[in-house]
């Protein structure tokens, strides 16, 4: 047998990469993390998913003051927006986060290689001017924003940027253009249209958030509107002109039409993510990327060639980092001759606006196109802690097979919907039927009750409606 450095090593230190690390550790294997930036977690912890949420939570607060909500409860503040402390909280989840990744290495006696990787062959991986060889190499490198043709992002200027510079703003924009009405979009143009931006969504699709269920699509955009975000779908954006701090956003109808322009102090580029494998030197490893960019895998996540593996955004599916953390447990369970498994057909999605958007499983769309079904539908209006939280927007979703009642998906829109699917997923997992959660007793009053009675609904069995 070789002699190797380490018997797993794992490029990318993002919720895929560092959990497979550390559970590689844990079953017993030299384990190393190949990272570049100056603090573990990937994109997910140092610009993405976390910051996002700390800036999403603090201008709830914000809102609530600012629209009633609060005065309606009894209490009566006027908010003064302090940006550099909403900032500096959010900057401080961040480093609690990471650096408890880089206490986690140590404890699990998981070295971290600073700089970037690069294969010199399936076996060898260059980081910097050091070289070093592994028996198991694992690719989680993660995504990187997808660029607009055409168009410069400036992230320091403040006037086109990502989803990075959304995070970093300086001030409120007056007026925010936010292309593309996905996940992140949403979330961000949430935060600053809560602050005080007026916000306008592009979309190229007839309606927002692809790939969720139609009726939830529907309602959320109702929701986004009366919140005070103005919706161009079917429209595509042909150009932007930067002049000074504003731009000129020039759009037309996705069909085909007349071009009008939107003046804006700030755009936001948000229309994908595409994964990262540039710069890997895949090629001397074996490996080739499919026409998506991704690498292909079997269902363990071996690739195609021994010894070398793949997960989270860099492989096929959702660019989820639960996801990801699924399949970094999976993929060291199975390099140490275990069996891990991950079951892409339970993996929820959630949208963190106000209220949350949420989901799991198949859409009724797709689950009609599968067969006969059942759908039950609970508004959040009637349900009791929603009314004594003054949450009455959104419904509870759920899709059974209308001869075997498994249920085939669950969808949602409530303030802790991101929460309440849980509940969804782990039922999907065990394969219960509508009926398993009808007559399973839910604390009162919860929002979870919400699922409780769509489930009732499926059999025409709801109480409260």
């Amino acid at each position: 047998m070789a002699d190797y450095d380490y018997d797993v090593l794992i490029i990318g230190s993002g919720p895929g990469g560092y959990v497979a690390a550390i559970r590689a550790a844990q079953l017993g294997l030299r384990t190393a993390c190949v990272e570049s930036r100056e603090t573990l977690g990937g994109t997910c912890l140092n610009v993405g998913c976390i910051p996002s949420k700390a800036m999403l939570h603090a201008s709830e607060y914000f809102d609530a003051a600012a629209n009633g909500t609060m005065a309606k409860m009894g209490i009566k503040v006027t908010p003064e927006l302090d940006l550099p402390t909403m900032h500096g909280q959010r900057l401080d989840a961040v480093k609690q986060l990471t650096g408890g990744i880089a206490f986690l290495f140590k404890k699990n006696k998981v070295t971290w290689l600073k700089g970037r990787g690069a294969f010199v062959d399936a076996h060898t991986v260059q980081i910097g001017e050091q070289t070093v060889t592994a028996k198991d190499v694992v690719i989680a490198t993660g995504s990187s924003v997808t660029a607009l043709p055409g168009v410069t992002v400036d992230n320091d200027k403040q006037v086109v940027v990502d989803s990075t510079g959304a995070l970093e703003l300086r001030k409120v924009p007056g007026h925010m253009v936010v292309i593309g009405g996905g996940v992140i979009g949403l979330e961000l143009g949430s935060v600053w249209r809560r602050l005080g931006a007026k916000v306008t969504c592009v979309e190229y699709l007839d309606q927002i958030l692809p790939g969720f269920d139609g009726e939830i699509r529907k309602e959320s955009n109702k929701m986004f509107k009366k919140q005070g975000i103005e919706f161009k779908l079917s429209t595509k954006v042909t150009g932007i002109a930067v002049n000074g701090e504003t731009a000129t956003v020039t759009v037309e109808p996705a069909a085909g039409g007349a071009a009008e322009t939107i003046e804006a102090d700030c755009v936001l580029v948000s229309i994908g993510r595409r994964p990262n494998t540039d710069g890997l030197a895949l090629e001397k490893a074996g490996l080739s990327v499919n026409p998506r960019g991704q690498i292909e895998t079997d269902h363990r996540f071996q690739t195609k060639v021994p010894g070398v593996w793949a997960i989270g955004d860099v492989i096929p599916g959702p660019m989820l980092a639960h996801k990801a953390e699924d399949e970094g447990i999976a993929v060291a369970e199975n390099i140490a001759g275990l069996t891990g498994i991950v079951n892409h057909d339970v993996i929820p999605s959630v949208v963190y606006t106000w209220p949350e958007i949420a989901g799991v499983g198949l859409t009724e769309e797709a689950a009609k196109e599968k067969g006969e079904i059942k759908v039950g539908k609970f508004p959040m209006a009637g349900n009791s802690r929603a009314k004594t939280n003054h949450e009455p927007d959104g419904f509870v979703k759920i899709i059974a097979d209308a001869k075997s009642d498994r249920v085939l998906g669950v969808w949602a829109i409530a303030v802790p919907a991101g929460t309440m699917i849980a509940e969804a997923g782990l039922a999907m997992e065990m394969g219960a039927t509508s009926e398993d959660i009808a007559y399973t007793c839910h604390a009162h009053p919860t929002h979870s009750e919400a699922i409780k009675e769509a489930a009732m609904a499926v059999r025409g069995k709801a109480i409260h409606v």
